[in-house]
């Protein structure tokens, strides 16, 4: 009871604490949720909210780079998994939120350089992320994701490395198993060292990726290219320009059935050869950050963005089936322009003797979609060729966009009690336009609005400067995505207008301690959700989308970062989810009570590396997965497993010159599992093989300009 009247008279706070978000006097005890993430992060141990922070360095130790599944696993609450199905994006859920996603990532909001990975209907992707030029990543958790607005499951916020002196040039290249390479350059270097009118800093970097695959018609290509200038333009003002670019030709090889995945995990069923199932995406997008200090109190910024992003997908549904008129066809083909503005102002103040600081802003997103259907089949003199793009059979114009203003507020009470609240006010617009009206598809052309408060607080009690606790609280909200939007379950014409938002509600708390040079925190949450939207069927590459009513989930989260004895250093995470139904969403059979689908309740991971900075170094790392439900009446489940891999390298550094070879073995035991799950998939292919025992080699050879 005491939780549930805290969470309340913290709401109850919000009007007079200028209601919206959060932002401590202190900038080393800062937490900033705006519309974009700060570009200096946020600190681990301080933010009153379950965050990880994972550097660059990290994310590029022995790894192929190629994918964020590669060293996320250790972060608690975070369910990465290689679909090795480079047409479909990885599967990621956080928390449980994004778990339906059969393509892409849904539910979560993903920033790359303070630019939406995420559009403004809550369909994100990771594919024109460049791993070789990160310099962190911070994945938030809980309460405070929702202040990022829709499908803020969880937030995953990338940033780019910055150049700094002396100016780099870097090669890397990886080779692994099934025909798998990669390609990458990058110069960083700066100017002065940014305090000074005319300073500039620039991060250049380009890959190619190619990879036959492991299953059968797998093979995939990906060409990435990611950019990043800074000027100072005078003692208070920075301007940065960022550019990023992607390419991908991907054969998707679909899923299994149980059966045909325990009798050859590496094989694809006929359909998917007959149509030779593919998918090509081509994205482009560019961005502009000023920032200014008004004044010694008074902080101002704006971003500015733009981008457009082409996809051509053809499915395997059969030409039968698409002989009624109402069907759209077995290819879509996609062009969407997206843009948007993040305006915020922040004043650090008093007020009463007590430090404050209000952060004000607008965000707004907007972007504009032409869809078209076409049959996955022609017909030349009788003789018909299937994998071919034939007749039109749908064609319409979406429009969405979003316009939220929000506030934060963080005030330090005393010298251990500290209280940040916040609120958002996010409405999201979809409009769509029918332009193929024939004999048997009438006009589909609809339109739907969704607009709801998301406030959040936290309080915070410091015991001493290394170890806190915190207890935190908030609402958000998930619209539909235009693809959710756009096929009924009862294979009518028209969009899915019956389907509504997902509000949900989180009480979270938690406690981190710093030990020496390590970390360990622990959470505990429970968020309800109304109106969860999940999967209804899936069939032939498309989805079918319903609300189930409510669902719980109740979680604990543990985490350890520890380096000891200088070069060493151990990590290790434990997630306990138990997310279920707690109405029936499953029609005449209830499933009330059952688990939601693509959903591990256990995760483990332990990782022990040796590294020093230059010279020999190793590491090890076991990840286990419970069960996993593959559909709503869990009568189907995946297997869980275990996993192990081994790596070991070679550093040298002489002079201006470095190297750095390893090598690391993937799977070290050959274990036979599924890595992830098609949810409710209508032919029961709900498996996606993961590869056996695997190998690669990876070197990499910079220079520095002294």
């Amino acid at each position: 009871m005491k939780i549930i009247s805290l969470r309340r008279a913290t709401l109850l706070m919000l009007p007079a604490l200028l209601p919206l978000s959060l932002q401590a006097a202190d900038d080393n005890n800062t937490l900033v949720v705006t519309a974009a993430p700060p570009e200096n992060g946020l600190n681990e141990l301080d933010t009153p909210a379950a965050l990880s922070v994972v550097s660059g360095e990290d994310m590029r130790q022995a790894a192929p780079r190629v994918n964020l599944s590669e060293n996320l696993s250790g972060v608690p609450g975070l369910q990465i998994q290689n679909r090795q199905n480079y047409a479909q994006d990885l599967q990621l859920s956080m928390r449980g939120f994004g778990s339906r996603s059969t393509y892409g990532v849904r539910g979560l909001r993903i920033y790359v350089d303070g630019i939406p990975a995420t559009m403004p209907d809550g369909q994100a992707q990771t594919s024109n992320i460049d791993i070789g030029s990160i310099d962190h990543v911070e994945v938030l958790r809980g309460p405070f994701s929702a202040l990022y607005g829709n499908a803020s499951g969880g937030v995953i916020n990338v940033t780019t490395q910055q150049g700094q002196q002396p100016p780099t040039l870097e090669y890397s290249s990886w080779y692994g198993s099934y025909g798998s390479w990669r390609n990458s350059i990058k110069a960083s270097g700066a100017t002065g060292d940014g305090s000074h009118a005319g300073d500039v800093n620039y991060t250049v970097s380009a890959s190619r990726f190619t990879t036959h695959g492991y299953r059968d018609h797998s093979a995939a290509q990906k060409n990435l290219g990611n950019a990043r200038l800074g000027v100072r333009i005078d003692d208070v003002s920075t301007l940065t320009l960022l550019f990023n670019s992607v390419h991908i030709d991907a054969q998707d090889p679909g899923g299994l059935t149980e059966a045909q995945w325990r009798d050859n995990p590496r094989q694809v069923v006929s359909n998917v050869s007959l149509y030779n199932t593919r998918k090509t995406v081509d994205q482009t997008q560019g961005g502009l950050r000023y920032q200014r200090q008004m004044s010694e109190n008074d902080d101002l910024s704006v971003m500015l963005y733009a981008g457009m992003r082409e996809t051509t997908q053809f499915q395997s549904i059969p030409a039968a089936v698409q002989r009624n008129p109402a069907h759209p066809g077995g290819v879509i083909a996609l062009t969407r322009h997206y843009q948007g503005v993040d305006s915020r102002w922040t004043h650090r103040d008093t007020l009463l003797s007590i430090p404050v600081a209000l952060t004000a802003g607008l965000d707004y997103e907007t972007m504009s979609e032409r869809r078209k259907g076409y049959e996955n089949f022609t017909v030349s003199n009788g003789v018909t060729q299937l994998g071919e793009q034939g007749n039109l059979r749908r064609n319409e114009r979406n429009l969405m966009w979003t316009l939220d203003p929000y506030l934060q507020t963080g005030w330090q009470l005393t010298d251990k009690l500290s209280l940040d609240a916040g609120v958002r006010f996010s409405t999201v617009n979809f409009d769509s336009n029918d332009f193929y009206i024939r004999p048997g598809n009438g006009d589909d052309s609809g339109e739907a609005r969704y607009h709801k408060w998301l406030p959040a607080a936290a309080l915070k009690y410091a015991f001493d400067p290394s170890w806190n606790a915190w207890i935190s609280a908030g609402r958000g909200f998930e619209t539909p995505t235009i693809n959710e939007l756009s096929y009924r379950s009862d294979n009518a014409t028209g969009l899915n207008l019956g389907l509504k938002p997902a509000t949900s509600d989180t009480l979270e708390m938690g406690s981190k301690k710093r030990i020496g040079n390590g970390l360990i925190s622990a959470a505990l949450f429970q968020t309800d959700t109304r109106d969860e939207i999940v999967s209804d069927a899936s069939s032939g590459g498309r989805t079918t989308y319903k609300n189930a009513g409510q669902t719980r989930r109740r979680g604990l989260e543990l985490s350890l970062d520890q380096q000891f004895a200088w070069d060493w250093r151990l990590k290790m995470a434990y997630t306990l989810l138990d997310a279920r139904y707690r109405s029936n969403a499953c029609g005449s059979e209830s499933c009330d009570g059952n688990r939601i689908p693509g959903i591990a309740r256990n995760i483990v991971y332990a990782g022990l590396g040796y590294l020093p900075e230059t010279g020999f170094y190793a590491g090890s790392e076991v990840r286990y997965l419970s069960q996993i439900a593959a559909e709503d009446q869990n009568r189907v489940n995946t297997p869980s497993y275990t996993v192990a891999a081994l790596n070991s390298g070679y550093k040298w550094q002489v002079e201006n010159w470095t190297l750095d070879l390893y090598g690391r073995v993937d799977n070290l035991f050959d274990r036979h599992y599924a890595g992830s799950v098609i949810v409710n998939e209508s032919n029961s292919r709900y498996f996606e093989s993961a590869p056996g025992r695997n190998y690669s080699l990876g070197a990499t050879l910079g220079y520095a300009f002294r």
